[in-house]
Order: C-alpha cells, then structure tokens, then sequence
C-alpha cells in the first residue's frame, strides 16, 4: 500500500511540463518504473495523479461494474475520460497533457498534494481557494468522517 506525505509548490512550463519536487520523487521512486495514470478529479478541478499499482486497483473495482446496466456504462465512460498513463522523465520531469491542463486550469504555479495514495495536481489559486473556503467545515467533517464510534471494531 502506498502512503505519499506532503504538499509541494512548484511551476510548470510552456509544454505544461513540472519538475517532479526531489522529497517527492523519492517517495516516488519505486513506482518510477511502473509509471502513473493521470485523470480528472471527480469531486474538484484539479488532476489526480495514481502510481499505477493504485491504479490498477482501482481498474479491478470498475471492471467488476455490470456493463449492461447503463449508469455503469454512462460512469465507467465519464471516470475515465482524458486518462493518460505518464512518466516521469530522466531528468524528473512530468508532462501534463494540455486537456487536463485545461480541466484543471493549471497556469504556472502548481501545487502537488498527497492524498494518501495518489497526488493531487492544482493550480495554486485554486487549491488555495479550496482549503480556505472549507476551513469552516473541516471539524464537522472530520467528526462526521472520522468521529464514529464504530471505527475501533473495523480495526
């Protein structure tokens, strides 16, 4: 299981290239190989970036989904719209497609955060903007997510 810690700040370039931050990149490293899947986010306007062991994973579930029932088919075909597999170049860099470039309205300044076991790719107005507006919310939230009293006997 993968588990990516930190939030990184960084700039891309004309060709919506950015280099891979280094404290990153080594937790990175034993995916390098492997590559990643990038994609649209369901939930915000930002890029979500799966080593592809996770992605893989995931792949499993959706291809357990009944293909004859049409919200499956109409699910299958929107979750996987503009997924790229990508690399990270010899020199750290990733190529961010310039479609998904557009989905998240990525300009320079990017922000790379992890989420557990994916990274999140934001541009830094938006992700910034994103955290502020839900700072109120967060301590019901994590309440309602993480308060349950039921969560020791799942362990």
């Amino acid at each position: 299981m993968v588990n990516l810690i930190g939030t990184y700040e960084c700039k891309a370039d004309a060709k919506g290239r950015l280099m891979v931050p280094s404290a990153l990149k080594k937790q990175l490293a034993p995916m390098l190989q492997e590559g990643f899947v990038l994609k649209r986010s369901v939930f915000q306007p930002c890029l979500e970036l799966y080593p592809m062991q996770e992605w893989n994973v995931l792949m499993q579930k959706i291809n357990g989904l009944n293909r004859f029932k049409k919200k499956n088919n109409d699910f299958i075909r929107r979750f996987t719209a503009g997924v790229k597999v990508v690399e990270v170049d010899s020199n750290g860099r990733l190529l961010i497609p310039r479609d998904l470039i557009g989905f998240a309205g990525i300009s320079k300044e990017i922000v790379l955060s992890s989420a557990v076991n994916i990274i999140e790719i934001w541009d830094k107005e938006k992700y910034e903007s994103t955290i502020d507006e839900s700072q109120d919310d967060f301590a019901e939230l994590a309440e309602e997510v993480m308060g349950n009293d039921d969560l020791d006997a799942i362990s």
